[in-house]
This record gives C-alpha cells, structure tokens and sequence, in this order.
C-alpha cells in the first residue's frame, strides 16, 4: 500500500518552518482549542467537550472535566477545531466518520459535559490517592455480596476524582435483586453506587493487559466497540481450530480474527472453489488447493497428473486453454522431458523392481546351481548313478562334512543297506538318526544304495 503525505505532517516536518520562527513564536501564534476529544473512565469512553480556558493542551494531557458522572480526571486525545494547540487537529467531520465506521449507534460516545481546566499537580495527586482506595473497597464489596449470598462476580470498582459517585462492575449468569446490596454499599461509602452488569470481553478490557502478540489488549487500547467473532473467519483466514491458540485473555476467539475477515472474503470471491475444472497455460486441470493472500490455485492437469502452481490472472475457461504442454517453467517445478520419454522411464523402473519372493526364489536357484555344480579334483564330486544308469544330484558339502566329523569322533559309519540285507545295528543313538535321513533321501532322488549296496556317501567306507 502507497503512503501519501498528508499537508499538516510535512509543514510540521519542513525544516523551512521552524527556522523561520523559534517554538515559543509558533507557540504564541496558536490560539486555544474550543473542543477535545478526551477519553473517560476506566473503560475508556470516547467523549468530546467544549473548552473555554486560555491554556493550549496537547495531545495526551490530563485535564479534569465535568462528565455525567462527576468530576472527574480524563485524557485528552485530539481537538475537533483547525486552532488547536496540538497541530495535528481532525475535523468534525472526520470524527464523525471514524466514529460511523467504528461501530455508528453502538460507539460510546457523549457529549453531555464540559472541560474544566488542565489537571494541575495537586488534582493528579489526589487522583492517585482516590485510586489507591479501589482495591480495599473491591474486598468490602465482595464481602457484602457474599454476606447477602449473591451469585455474582465483582470484578471492579470504580470511583472518581469528586468521589459523587462509585460505579461496581460485575458478572452473573442471570438477574439478580441487589437492591439491599446497594443500601449496604451506600452507607459504607457514603457516595451514590452504580451497579453494571459486563461480559467477559469487558473483563478483560477491565483487567487485562498485554496480549500473545506482545501489544496491549486491543479492547483495553483503542477498541470500543466488542463485536463477536465467528468461527468462520478463523476458518476463511485458515488459522489454527485450537480454541487455546486463537482465544485472547477474555476466553472468546481474539477481536484481530476481525479486522481482516473482509479483506479475506473479498480476495476469495476471486478464487476458484475445490475440484472445478479450469484452463491453464499447460492445459486443463481440476482445482486442487488455493492460497488467498498469494492469489495461487494449485491444478491437478488432467494430462499427466502433475500438479502446478498458477496464478489467479492466468485462469481460463478450460475449452479455450491448450492442450499441448508448454516449455518447462522452473519457477513452477515443471520436469524439462516430455510426456512419453517419463512413461517410458516410469515403465523400465517397475520392470526393475522385484518383488520380495522373486529376488528370495532367484538367490534360492543361484544358490542350489553352485552347490550341484562338481569341482575338478573333489572325490566327493563324482555322480552316483543309480541301478538303471540314471545320474542322481550329489548331496551337499555342508552334510558331508557333519558326516565326516561324525566318523572322526570315533562313531560307527552308518549301514549302507536296506533293513534286512545283512546291516547289523550298531546302537540306536546316531545310526537310527542317519537311517532316518537315508530314508528321506531315497524317497526325494532315488534310492540311495549303489549296485554293491554302499550307502550314498561313495567315500565313507574308505574312510
């Protein structure tokens, strides 16, 4: 956003001015205001009266009015009249308009009172002592309240400068009859009470004072008029939905949510909505995500699937945008090879990949292969061939040599015939276990006994 001048600044700022005359000249060309816009009460409550005296405040003065109330000690924030003291005046007019914007008929403002004079030191020193009280009397009203067994809350009390009369603010669920309260508060203080029902926004404009943001309270700064805050603007600005991390000090969803609902909502009328057909510069597509500040749509391309991001100024109707994929963008992610050449590459890479069971069956075959595969010079290699000449697979290394170190542990080799052809059992430990894996040999290739009934190890009788 552009940032223009404004006339009363820059004259201030214009070195030509101030050398021209020294400050108390300025100063004594100024003439006093006729009315200020001041702010009243613990709340807060914008009000502007007129001014009669001789002195020239500026902006952020102390001066005791005359308000409703009484009298009291308010803060003075800006003049409604071109000759003010302070030089940086707005116009009625101006006021008016800030005041329409800020909330119309809801804005608290009054100008039922009128300025007295400049606070002077001894009018602020009794200021401090009458608020020093505040915190005694909050105990005496609430013992009250609990003496008469009320079910509300007192959050402050309010007193002022004239001290005619004491305003009580309060939270409860429903009505209550405080009239005897009221007697009793009365005859303590000897002044006028006022009782005044508040929310939680209002306590927290009371109490509260600096926010997550590390700023003041905006309910307790500028804000007057405490609107509620929806949901759906914390769902429109895609905020987080954690109640804690977007609830401010009253408990409520923070007042800033506000302040730029409109802004969002009017930048979003521009976007597409979620899985409508559209036309980009790389061919149609259907809306996948959307940024609002950044005007972005993310478009899913109907003709490969890829995904692109694509400003808002470039969306068109999906039958007038090509069809045929642009030059590459690197600034949008695009790949520089074509449409087919990624097909192609997708297609050789799952050929490539296996599956689990295919690669354990491949090391299975690679595995038997050089194990069935006989070594020039190794007895132990020879193929034995069963009665009718077949060749039958030689059995494993690592078997034969559990057999040899079994026969060098000084156990009898095992029987090389078939039960009944003349083997004489030697125990019934190692030689049944051997018989058993005979067995299931023979029954896998062959039978295991050659022609001069040996078993299947051919050198295990010359060993």
């Amino acid at each position: 956003m552009s940032i223009f001048p404004l006339p009363v600044f820059e004259a201030d700022a214009d070195p030509a001015n101030r050398d021209a005359m020294s400050d108390e000249e300025r100063y004594a060309r100024l003439e006093s205001p006729s009315t200020i816009v001041v702010r009243v009460g613990f709340m807060g409550r914008v009000a502007e009266y007129p001014y009669k005296g001789d002195a020239k405040p500026g902006c952020g003065s102390k001066l005791v009015a005359k308000t409703h109330r009484g009298v009291e000690v308010v803060e003075m924030l800006t003049t409604t009249c071109p000759n003010s003291g302070c030089g940086k005046s707005v116009s009625r007019s101006e006021m008016l308009d800030y005041i329409k914007v800020s909330g119309g008929k809801d804005y608290p403002f009054r100008t039922d009172g009128r300025i007295l004079r400049v606070a002077t030191i001894e009018d602020l020193n009794e200021w401090s002592a009458v608020k020093a009280t505040s915190l005694e009397k909050v105990k005496v009203v609430k013992a009250r309240v609990e003496h008469h067994g009320l079910e509300m809350k007192v959050v402050e009390v309010e007193p002022i400068l004239g001290q005619e009369q004491l305003t009580v603010y309060y939270m409860s669920e429903d009505r209550i009859d405080f009239r005897e309260l009221v007697k009793d508060l009365a005859a303590d203080f000897g002044t006028r009470i006022e009782m005044r029902q508040v929310g939680g926004r209002d306590e927290a404009r009371l109490t509260a004072d600096y926010e997550k943001c590390g700023q003041h309270c905006c309910c307790k700064n500028f804000l007057k008029v405490l609107k509620p805050v929806s949901m759906r603007s914390a769902k429109v600005q895609k905020a987080t939905l954690d109640p804690l991390k977007i609830s401010g000090r009253c408990g409520r969803l923070m007042c800033c949510l506000r302040y730029e609902d409109e802004t969002y909502s009017d930048l979003k009328k521009r976007l597409p909505n979620r899985k409508s057909r559209v036309g980009t510069p790389e061919g149609p597509g259907l809306v996948v995500d959307s940024k609002i500040l950044v005007q972005l749509v993310l478009v899913r391309l109907e003709a490969d699937n890829r995904e692109i991001a694509v400003p808002v100024e470039e969306l068109c109707h999906p039958d007038e945008c090509p069809t045929k994929p642009a030059e590459s963008d690197p600034l949008r992610g695009l790949e520089t090879t074509s449409v087919e050449e990624r097909t192609d590459d997708k297609k050789r890479r799952r050929r490539r990949r296996k599956s689990k069971s295919d690669r354990q069956a491949e090391h299975r075959e690679q595995s038997e292969a050089v194990d069935a595969t006989p070594s020039i010079g190794d007895p132990a290699s020879t193929t034995d061939s069963d009665p009718d000449g077949e060749e039958r697979p030689k059995k494993k290394r690592r078997r034969r040599r559990r057999k040899k170190a079994g026969s060098a542990s000084g156990e009898a080799p095992a029987p090389t015939g078939e039960e009944g052809s003349g083997a004489i059992p030697t125990g019934e430990g190692g030689p049944k276990k051997k018989r058993r894996r005979r067995r299931r040999r023979r029954k896998g290739g062959g039978e295991s006994g050659g022609p001069d009934g040996g078993g299947s190890d051919g050198n295990a009788g010359g060993e």
